[in-house]
């Protein structure tokens, strides 16, 4: 196949990455330096304010008032996002590798029950966590069924709630790359290694981790990328009261009418995410090597 050919067959992906990704991103960043509307969308003149923004609030006199409120949101949305890969993968590396340990017919059915969820609407998922979360809801009613409490916990619009949703969303994602990598392992090295009076531990610690790496990272850029920028759980969950990235960004670009200001949020996940995928890709060249 000649090079025109080759490059015949991948223009019409090429032509659909530039016009919903690569054109969306650099209107966001341009965007981001221009001048808010009062009434939606930027006019003239350029300007750094929505990037300053992050730290500081124009006062009545027009100077600049240190405000860390955004900033703290940022930080807020960073670490439920770490703390979402951190518990996906806790949970995620167990599933993958029982699912690994089945016979062929019971992996297609542990496979399909780890992807149902996919089936099912995201937003019909969160408001089912609603009912169960709320204060009259299945948990609570089943606590206080028990006789373990008398007054309803508030397991509903708080950190926990979100993380809950979060885990819950992005789970599988997690489970499956670790699946496709543990998949490989030739079951003969976990045989060699009890031959050796290897323990459990030292054959988690010496073969079954270091092959299931590669999955694991893969696993985390795919959960740690959207969890940043995730809008139905924080909005739905949080119940509008610990507002994160997704939701701060939507306000801006409705309520708030702060378009520029919505861009250079937008525009600094991307390259968050984006320098998560570079670090990824890094570390799965070493792994390689």
């Amino acid at each position: 196949m000649g090079p025109n050919r080759a490059y015949l067959l991948i223009a019409p992906a090429m032509l659909v990455i530039g016009i919903f990704m690569v054109l969306p991103l650099f209107l966001a960043v341009a965007y981001s330096f221009m001048t808010a509307n009062p009434y939606g969308g930027v006019s003239a003149p350029a300007t750094f304010d929505a990037y300053l923004q992050f730290l500081y609030q124009r006062d009545f006199d027009d100077s600049l008032v240190f405000s860390p409120s955004y900033a703290l949101i940022i930080l807020r949305s960073i670490y439920l996002a770490i703390a979402t890969t951190g518990i996906c993968l806790v949970l995620g590396l167990p599933v993958a590798w029982y699912i690994v340990c089945q016979t062929p017919e019971r992996r297609r059915i542990l496979l399909f029950a780890v992807t149902l969820p996919f089936w099912i609407n995201t937003l019909i998922r969160t408001y089912c966590w609603i009912l169960i979360l709320r204060d009259e809801g299945l948990a609570n009613g089943a606590l206080r069924h028990a006789g373990i409490i008398s007054d309803p916990l508030p397991l509903l619009y708080n950190d926990g709630s979100i993380l809950l949703g979060l885990v819950y969303t992005f789970l599988p994602f997690m489970v499956l790359p670790i699946y496709s990598t543990l998949e490989r392992i030739d079951p003969r090295l976990i045989e060699a290694a009890h031959d050796l009076y290897a323990g459990r531990a030292a054959v988690f610690r010496r073969i079954v981790w270091p092959l299931a790496r590669p999955g694991a990272l893969a696993g985390g850029t795919l959960v740690f990328a959207p969890a940043l920028g995730s809008f139905l759980a924080p909005d739905l969950l949080g119940g509008g009261k610990k507002l994160l990235i997704g939701s701060l960004i939507q306000m801006q670009f409705t309520s708030s009418r702060n378009w520029p200001f919505g861009a250079a949020l937008s525009t600094v996940v991307t390259v968050v995410v984006l320098t998560v995928f570079v670090i990824r890709s890094r570390k799965a060249r070493e792994e390689r090597r």
